[in-house]
């Protein structure tokens, strides 16, 4: 990641095909590491319409119809003309989510191939990017794609060139711009060792800028960051979280093309604090002063002690992070 204001925000298993409104319906099954080759199912259950015929006419031992249960029948084939359009409705709904996992898979396809361990550091920084502008008190920014009309502000310098990489996987498919770059981020993650992150599709493309001066700045003291975070919906826990992106790039946390708790471990070390050599140079100030702070001081050890955790809380808040402000197609 560069040492562009996206630093202090870097510093910050289900897939849906479209709005996570839809996703308790549907359960998305991914097929494990080492079976990338197979294709997901969609379940989706839906129990037969059946009418039982002691509903519709019952007669007691005395030959007397039971009025209670013909009352019943009638309803029921009353309502059973409205019932039938909501099945064949449920039915196609399923098939076009059926169809959504074959281009979520599809796209995570070609995403992979355009995606290296070298590049990742880069498309990572280009989601938080995109998705950091957003701002809860207006609803405004978030990851829509508008990073396109953005390129030229300071704090995007570089940006251009992950974004060039995710236009040659989006070529060979149908891809809308917020969906590639949030994938884009996600795979960077997996593919340096990182935990898998399925995250939504089915977002709009933007047509205008971000309002400026909304990324966290690398200059920010912990109570600055906090405070910026909040604004966009995030707890300290998940800044810190997200903080841990840093562990890819070039900020000197450990290997730049492996996605593990690093970040966490020389953050302990203050490495900064030696005079010796490149030591000094490891980190932005926005890193720095996490550990300075009690709260987030917590989660730092947390996360270098437990990796597994790391990559859970991470996963969770990026998919946070890449849902906001973003507006969604409807099937």
């Amino acid at each position: 990641m560069s040492s562009s204001t996206a630093s202090s925000l870097c510093g910050c298993s289900t897939a849906y095909y479209s709005s996570p409104l839809l996703a308790p319906k549907f359960k998305f099954k991914f097929p494990a590491k080492s079976q990338r080759s197979s294709l997901s199912t969609v379940e989706f259950r839906a129990n037969p319409l059946t009418i039982s015929s002691s509903l519709v006419n019952h007669r007691g031992k005395d030959g007397s119809c039971n009025s209670n249960r013909r009352r019943r029948g009638l309803l029921l084939t009353a309502t059973l003309p409205f019932l039938l359009p909501l099945h064949e409705f449920v039915q196609d709904l399923g098939a076009k989510a059926e169809s959504g996992m074959s281009d979520y898979l599809l796209m995570k396809e070609e995403v992979t191939k355009v995606v290296s361990k070298g590049k990742a550091a880069s498309v990572l920084r280009l989601a938080f990017h995109d998705a950091g502008t957003f701002e809860m008190d207006d609803n405004s920014g978030g990851m829509n794609g508008s990073i396109v009309y953005e390129l030229e502000r300071p704090e995007n310098a570089g940006l251009n060139k992950p974004l060039k990489i995710l236009e040659k996987a989006k070529g060979d498919v149908n891809a809308i711009r917020p969906d590639m770059i949030a994938l884009g981020g996600a795979v960077a993650v997996s593919v340096c060792g990182g935990p898998n992150i399925p995250v939504p599709m089915g977002r709009l493309d933007s047509m205008e800028p971000d309002p400026e001066g909304k990324l966290p700045q690398e200059t920010l003291d912990a109570s600055g960051l906090k405070q910026c975070f909040q604004r966009k919906g995030f707890s300290a826990q998940e800044l810190v979280a997200l903080s841990g992106a840093h562990t890819l790039g070039t900020k000197g946390f450990g290997n730049p093309i492996v996605f593990d708790n690093s970040y966490y471990k020389i953050l302990l070390e203050k490495p900064w604090q030696s005079s010796a050599g490149m030591s000094s140079m490891i980190g932005l100030p926005s890193d720095r002063a996490l550990v300075e702070d009690d709260e987030c001081l917590r989660w730092i050890k947390m996360y270098a002690d437990n990796q597994n955790m790391f990559f859970e809380d991470f996963k969770n808040a990026y998919v946070k992070l890449v849902n906001s402000g973003a507006r969604w197609r409807s099937l």
